[in-house]
């Protein structure tokens, strides 16, 4: 940057002092032609610095997953290969599925086998639901029976007296009355008959467990058993099912399949020390890292530029997601000792600058671990942005030059 300005100042000079020697060329005018460009280009370069900061130090971060399968065993499919783009959901291989397929018909069998237990369950706690009810009606019917018994007696008692009243006046019929007595003890006996029917039925009634019929509650207690049994050989048969469909292992994004060893033949595990294969996703970080003095104008929001390497000539619009006011040296280890601080302070680390790459730029293809400078402007001081967008598109274009001889 000093050197391009360096040089559109020494063009000017020429053209006054010596193409068209609008002033004279002595010693006074040399000291101050000397003196005006350091101390110009110092100031602008300090402003610069601080309105519109820039950083030599850009990366591209994409986020890696290792690809660890959830089942173990041999595989017997390898679609991708190296470097392979591909889309989420696309197949990055498959596990031999032959014994997860056993344990899903094992379990589906043991399944139905459950539901025919509950099923059978259910039918003895409505047959035995269906024995109370009958209990119950007995009893209901021996004290109806009991009442009409009581009033028929009742009645034929009334009518032995009157006989009795009658065949003593000599108006009545001995007959009569001998009908009428029998007819009172055969009622008495129904009587007696009904009251032990009924006691006998509340006996069965209330032979109970808990307030419920013996046998309702034996019932409901295989229903109880048989539905458990039947939940647990669903929740291991959708275990089973969920292993199965582990077997086929797909991008879990957009990108690309690197470090690809992997062969049919293969036995893999679901151990996160030892993963299958490594993903690249599309997705990216772009960090940019600023000195700690440089940011104190930056903020969230603000107009950035990115210029890369690997993107000779391109000038990459973004803006400032969020200045990470934090770093490693600012943390202290838990630890029983008081902090060292040694025999020197350490150099104050930087601070990291996220951007967020513009729309119209987001199809410009990013490679991870990428470099580059980057710039910042502020709000302050508008008018000066523009040479450090000129330096930066020079910049841009001198990452065509590739400085070497071999």
């Amino acid at each position: 940057m000093e050197a391009i300005l360096a040089g559109i100042y020494a063009f000017f000079v020429w053209l006054i002092f010596i193409k068209f020697k609008w002033l004279p060329w002595n010693t006074k005018t040399q000291v101050i032609v000397v003196i005006i460009p350091v101390v110009a280009i110092t100031a602008l370069i300090l402003t610069l610095n601080i309105v519109a900061p820039s950083s030599a130090d850009v990366r591209v971060i994409k986020y890696v997953v290792q690809v660890v399968p959830q089942v173990r065993g041999r595989v017997i499919e390898v679609p991708v290969t190296g470097n392979d783009y591909v889309k989420k959901g696309a197949v990055l291989f498959k596990i031999d599925p032959t014994p997860y397929n056993n344990t899903v018909k094992q379990l589906e069998g043991k399944l139905a086998a459950n539901q025919a237990a509950l099923n059978e369950a259910l039918a003895g706690l409505s047959q035995a639901g269906a024995s109370v009810g009958e209990m119950r009606e007995a009893v209901t019917a021996a004290g109806g029976q009991i009442g009409a018994l009581r009033s028929q007696l009742d009645l034929a008692r009334q009518r032995v007296a009157q006989y009795r009243e009658l065949v003593a006046t000599g108006a009545g019929d001995r007959f009569g009355l001998e009908q009428w007595q029998a007819n009172a003890r055969e009622l008495e006996g129904q009587l007696v008959a009904a009251i032990a029917a009924e006691s006998q039925a509340k006996l069965k009634l209330s032979a109970s467990s808990g307030g419920v019929q013996a046998t309702v509650a034996q019932a409901k207690a295989r229903v109880a058993t048989a539905k458990a049994q039947e939940e647990a050989t669903q929740a291991d048969l959708d275990n089973a099912r969920w292993e199965l469909s582990q077997t086929v292992m797909v991008a879990p994004a957009n990108g690309w399949v690197m470090n690809l060893q992997l062969r049919p033949g293969s036995f893999v595990v679901g151990m996160p020390l030892a993963p299958a294969m490594t993903f690249v996703e599309d997705d990216y970080q772009v960090i940019a890292l600023y000195h700690q003095n440089e940011l104190h104008q930056a903020q969230a929001g603000d107009a950035a530029e990115v210029v890369l390497k690997t993107l000779p000539g391109e000038v990459i619009k973004a803006r400032v997601n969020s200045i990470v006011w934090g770093q490693g040296q600012g943390q202290l280890p838990t630890s029983g000792m008081l902090p060292q601080t040694g025999a020197a302070p350490e150099f104050p680390n930087r601070f990291a600058v996220k951007l967020d790459i513009e729309p119209k730029d987001r199809g410009i293809f990013l490679a991870a671990g990428a470099s580059g400078i980057a710039a910042v402007y502020t709000d302050r001081l508008k008018a000066i942005h523009i040479l450090r967008m000129v330096l930066l598109r020079v910049t841009s274009y001198t990452n065509y030059l590739i400085l070497k001889l071999h």
